[in-house]
């Protein structure tokens, strides 16, 4: 692993402001600050708990981030939340093209792009997340399908800023699942994400499919995988504490 290796925890729909408070607290206790020298830890809480995590990580190495953007700055846009929006909470980081956001609010590339250069033009980075179906995996379509998704994100976005930018693979059919692509699998697919567009061979890019301590060490141990974007054991301090730990130890094997 030849880059700063990055775990984000995507709450989802999960948490208020007060549980919110509690969690963060317990990941702090249970990740030691030497660990923080060599990994960035990001939480993306939602929205309505935001404040209170902003409030919480202070004065700690953790980083906030959110778990989607609107395309648009301002406007009748109903229910959206822009990126200065986000900005005021110091959030640093944003979700963008999470599946579950395509495939429940109908997100297509072309606004998943909008988002990615909004976030980009306000100094927000973006986790740019592609996957593919069960059935296109099943048909030896992952590279194809992920590939097509990441070079449509960064359409018309300069390399420079291309490389700042995070992506997470999450095959659709792992998500939640409990099951994951084989290591090799996994790495074998994040290599064609990064030759898909100049500037990702500098990116970091992470793994999204069921990552939890179990499996952890043998995937950040593939060159090719950066970290993770974690779902349910970002829920329970001990699990993400661990697969901080094993981000730790892959930097110091590399």
């Amino acid at each position: 692993m030849t880059r700063r290796p990055f775990i984000a925890g995507n709450w989802k729909m999960h948490q208020t402001g007060a549980s919110a408070r509690v969690l963060v607290a317990e990941i702090r206790a249970a990740i030691p600050p030497h660990s923080y020298a060599n990994v960035d830890v990001v939480l993306c809480p939602p929205y309505t708990a935001l404040a209170s995590v902003a409030q919480a990580i202070a004065g700690s190495e953790l980083q906030l981030g959110a778990q989607d953007v609107s395309a648009h700055e301002w406007g009748a846009y109903t229910a959206q939340i822009s990126a200065p929006m986000l900005l005021e909470f110091g959030t640093r980081y944003v979700i963008v093209g999470h599946s579950e956001c395509r495939a429940y609010f109908d997100q297509h590339d072309e606004q998943i792009n909008a988002k990615v250069r909004r976030c980009l033009q306000h100094g927000l980075i973006p986790i740019v997340a592609v996957g593919e179906t069960h059935e296109e995996h099943v048909a030896g379509k992952a590279r194809e399908r992920v590939t097509g998704q990441i070079r449509e994100a960064f359409a018309g976005v300069a390399s420079g800023d291309v490389e700042r930018a995070v992506v997470a693979y999450e095959p659709l059919w792992a998500i939640g699942s409990g099951t994951s692509d084989t290591p090799e699998q996994a790495a074998s697919v994040i290599a064609a994400i990064r030759s898909a567009v100049p500037g990702l061979e500098r990116a970091r890019c992470l793994y999204g499919g069921s990552m939890k301590p179990e499996n952890a060490a043998a995937l950040l141990a593939q060159p090719e995988i950066d970290g993770g974007l974690i779902g349910g054991a970002s829920l329970n301090a001990h699990s993400f504490a661990q697969i901080v730990d094993h981000a730790r130890k892959a930097v110091a094997a590399s």
